[in-house]
């Protein structure tokens, strides 16, 4: 509770109402965000919710904020144990300030519940990714009772029913059009942590993006554990697949690209396929993990999927797409790793290319059948393949931005350049950053699309000059 203000008299209906509105106008949150883009989005979803429902603005500065939330990921370890080192930086903040309501949300909020608050008493509020529309109503209790809340439980689609309209902010939007993941990968917590596989109905997400595409979004990102894998239904109840919702955004005439993350290999279909050649709005790059090169890892794992069937799907597309990039996530060091199984990886991602793709060590994540399994691979071996698959993946991605050096490439305008405002900044389809000289106008908008002659690639980005 904000300390009354003795400037302000009390008595009058009118001064108590404006009074409130300021309160509300002056209370903070901080959010920080591990993780996938996913997470990134719902975060932001969080920011508009706590926003327009309980009169929160954002902060970059957890010591000002009167609410602390981590926006939290448990697919590695290491992610996991960030959360608590964090946690334990904020009970400092706690500790001065008791009114600051410190809450955990996302995949690690999910896995371990109650045991958070177990962990960090100092907890307030514990909640997962399908019930963040719900932080308002927790955050009040919380406030009320002294009793941490938690919710962790899956309730379909509800979420999006309870949030406030999405808001552009940039000429690339993105929306998410199913959460869950129905796959059983031997390694993975995601089904655990976000729950079976469900589909936003078509017509809906269509009206969240034509909203988004009139507030100035050009680009259009699909978001989804398994997006592939979209089952929505029409107003009519008809079942329709995601190369058909595809279609229905490219039809949208104010959206310029689309992109989408993160597929399924095992899902990718022929329709899926064929759209990359009657659909020039999907970009010419495609994030489709792959997870290993080796069938026999790839088994173990349960992907479902062989090495030869993957660069197969990755052929086809460039028989249609031949300048498409292709991004991947590679976990080294699963369980009974041999040298000939990691030299397949290798082989993979240079028969493939690679560009810019995530790649890890093996983490064992709690109830999942693979954390059984002993990795039998000696720590040093393991970072030393992880180096040498970092390094390959790097080589591939320069070369890459060297070979568009005297290429055209089309650029979306996201605005002056924050280093040297004598210059614009945009993206390629490929996802690079390219910096050339001009000044925002008229005729020169955020979110216009441009032709650019790439004329140098440095480390992080590219530069050009406006073709």
């Amino acid at each position: 509770m904000m300390p009354r203000d003795p400037d302000f008299p009390a008595g009058s209906a009118d001064l108590s109402q404006d009074r409130h509105m300021e309160t509300r106008q002056h209370k903070k949150v901080f959010i920080k965000t591990f993780g996938c883009q996913m997470n990134v989005h719902d975060s932001a979803r969080m920011r508009d919710l706590l926003a327009s429902k309980a009169g929160y603005r954002s902060t970059e500065e957890p010591e000002t904020a009167d609410l602390i939330l981590l926006n939290t990921c448990s697919v590695r370890e290491k992610a996991k144990e960030k959360v608590f080192s964090e946690l334990g930086r904020f009970r400092q903040i706690k500790a001065r300030r008791p009114d600051v309501v410190i809450g955990v949300s996302g995949c690690v909020a999910s896995q371990e519940g109650h045991a958070i608050i177990q962990r960090m008493p100092f907890v307030g509020l514990v909640f997962g990714p399908q019930t963040l529309h719900r932080l308002p109503a927790m955050i009040s209790a919380y406030q009320q009772s002294g009793i941490p809340q938690v919710d962790t439980a899956f309730p379909t689609v509800e979420k999006f029913d309870n949030l406030p309209p999405a808001r552009a902010e940039g000429p690339s939007a993105s929306v998410t059009v199913m959460e869950g993941c129905n796959k059983s990968c031997s390694y993975c917590v995601v089904p655990h942590t976000r729950g079976r596989e469900v589909s936003r109905g078509m017509e809906e997400v269509l009206t969240e993006i034509a909203a988004l595409s009139e507030q100035g979004a050009r680009e259009i990102v699909l978001l989804g554990q398994n997006v592939s894998g979209y089952r929505g239904t029409t107003q009519g109840g008809k079942t329709v697949d995601f190369a058909t919702l595809l279609s229905e955004v490219a039809a949208l005439p104010l959206v310029r690209r689309i992109r989408y993350v993160t597929s399924h290999p095992r899902e990718f279909s022929r329709r899926l396929i064929d759209l990359y050649e009657k659909t020039p709005k999907l970009v010419d790059h495609l994030y489709l993990p792959a997870q290993h090169g080796s069938d026999r890892i790839l088994f173990a794992m349960k992907r479902g999927y062989t090495a030869l069937e993957y660069k197969s799907l990755i052929r086809r597309l460039r028989t249609i797409r031949p300048n498409l990039s292709v991004s991947s996530d590679f976990i080294v060091g699963y369980p009974g790793e041999t040298d000939d199984d990691f030299s397949a990886m290798l082989r993979l991602i240079t028969e493939v290319g690679h560009d810019n793709s995530f790649s890890f060590l093996y983490s064992p994540r709690p109830g999942t059948p693979a954390a059984l399994l002993p990795i039998g691979i000696p720590l040093p071996v393991r970072r030393a393949r992880l180096q040498q698959v970092q390094a390959l993946i790097e080589s591939h991605a320069h070369r890459i931005s060297q070979s568009m050096c005297g290429t055209v490439q089309e650029i979306l305008v996201e605005g002056q350049s924050a280093k040297d405002p004598a210059l614009l900044q945009g993206r390629t389809e490929n996802n690079r950053v390219v910096h050339f000289p001009g000044t925002l106008s008229a005729t020169l908008p955020v979110g216009a699309l441009v032709n650019v002659t790439i004329t140098e690639s440095a480390r992080y980005a590219l530069h050009g000059t406006l073709t």
